[in-house]
């Protein structure tokens, strides 16, 4: 082996562990427990999911709520909103309800019962032709997702991106 083959080979090990423990320093369950840690409430959490998955919110709605229920415990008065704008998002459509009762009961009760608006994106749904009046009356259909996203940003509102299982 050159010494240029180990130096690119220790590069590379270097590189890779800081992006790996970078992008595990930023999860989900870690932004939560900052926040938990914090004795200042952020001014809201907008919950962020895009997936290439149709069934993610099996998992991310129950985690989602999981989260909204320890937030609130500390601080009960904090604002959540959910985005949710990859193939997931029709998983909340009316003519699928059978496939996805339970976490569109979920989802219903997040929105009604705790508040939490959810939204899904019109663009994208759109591509898929699928129309507003094909989501039920508790999720809001707003214009892109990604513009969602970041209007409640700029409301000061922390980000926190649920990804994988």
């Amino acid at each position: 082996m050159s010494v240029h083959t180990i130096k690119y080979s220790i590069y590379f090990i270097f590189i890779v562990q800081f992006f790996t423990g970078a992008a595990l320093a930023g999860s989900d369950s870690e932004k939560i427990q900052t926040i938990l840690a914090s004795d200042k409430a952020p001014s809201g959490v907008v919950f962020e999911i895009a997936m290439a998955d149709p069934d993610a919110l099996r998992w991310a709605i129950p985690r989602i709520k999981q989260y909204a229920v320890s937030l609130r415990k500390k601080f009960p008065n904090l604002e959540l909103a959910v985005v949710t704008h990859g193939r997931e998002q029709f998983a909340l459509q009316k003519g699928v309800s059978a496939k996805y009762r339970k976490v569109q009961k979920q989802v219903e009760q997040l929105s009604k019962s705790d508040d939490i608006p959810v939204h899904v994106c019109q663009t994208f749904a759109a591509w898929n032709d699928v129309e507003p009046e094909d989501f039920p009356e508790y999720i809001t259909v707003s214009a892109t997702g990604p513009q969602q996203v970041n209007d409640y940003l700029s409301l000061g509102y922390t980000l926190i991106k649920i990804r994988g299982q």
